[in-house]
C-alpha cells in the first residue's frame, strides 16, 4: 500500500535538480523523495492499463527501478516528469506485451458512431475510468495507448507485437463497448 506523500513538489527547479543529482549518486534518501514526489502521477499512468492494485504497484516499481538505473542519462533538458513518464510507460508496455494474450487475430473495422455529447458530459472522470477499466485487457491497452497517450496504430502494433489492423480492431471494439455502457448509464441519468 503506498505511503502518503510527505514531500511536496519542489518550487525551484534547483531542488528537483538536487534530487536528481542525489539519485545519480545512488543516494537512497534522494531516490525515496523522488519516488514519493512523482508517485501519484506515475501510478495514474499505470492504472490506465492495469486495474489490479498489486500488479500496478509492481509495474510502477519496475519503472522506477529502470529510471534510477538510467537517471544519469537524463540531460536536464526538457521535463523530468516527461522523461520519467516515458520510462514508466515502457514498463507498462512490457507488462502488457508479456501478460495479455491476443487471441483475436480477426481484423474488423467498423464505422464508429459517436455517443451523444450530453450523455458523455454527464459522466464523471472516475465513472469513465471505471468503464475503461472494464474493457478486456487487450482492448483497454490499445484504447488507452491510442486515445490517452496519442500513439498511432503502427506504434501500438510495434510495442504490443500485434498488427496495425488488430490495433484498429481493438480500438473499434473499445469504442463500441464504451458506447453501449454509456448508453446503459443514460437510463439512470436525469436530463
Amino acid at each position: 500500500m503506498p505511503v502518503a506523500l510527505a514531500y511536496t513538489v519542489p518550487n525551484q527547479t534547483s531542488e528537483l535538480e538536487q534530487l536528481i543529482q542525489g539519485c545519480i549518486r545512488n543516494e537512497r534518501s534522494a531516490q525515496e523523495k523522488l519516488y514519493k514526489l512523482f508517485y501519484p502521477r506515475m501510478m495514474a499512468v499505470v492504472k490506465r492499463y492495469i486495474d489490479d492494485e498489486m500488479q500496478a504497484e509492481e509495474v510502477l516499481n519496475n519503472g522506477y527501478l529502470r529510471a534510477f538505473q538510467k537517471i544519469s542519462q537524463y540531460t536536464f533538458q526538457g521535463s523530468f516528469e516527461g522523461w520519467l513518464r516515458k520510462i514508466v510507460f515502457h514498463s507498462v508496455s512490457d507488462y502488457v506485451k508479456q501478460n495479455i494474450r491476443y487471441s483475436e487475430k480477426v481484423v474488423m473495422v467498423e464505422k464508429d458512431e459517436l455517443v451523444h455529447k450530453d450523455h458523455a458530459d454527464r459522466l464523471y472522470y472516475n465513472q469513465l475510468l471505471e468503464l475503461v477499466q472494464g474493457l478486456p485487457d487487450a482492448t483497454r491497452a490499445v484504447f488507452n495507448m491510442y486515445v490517452l497517450e496519442g500513439f498511432s496504430h503502427k506504434e501500438i502494433g510495434k510495442m504490443l507485437g500485434i498488427s496495425e489492423g488488430t490495433s484498429k480492431w481493438h480500438l473499434s471494439e473499445g469504442r463500441r463497448n464504451l458506447k453501449e455502457k454509456i448508453e446503459k448509464l443514460q437510463l439512470h441519468l436525469k436530463k
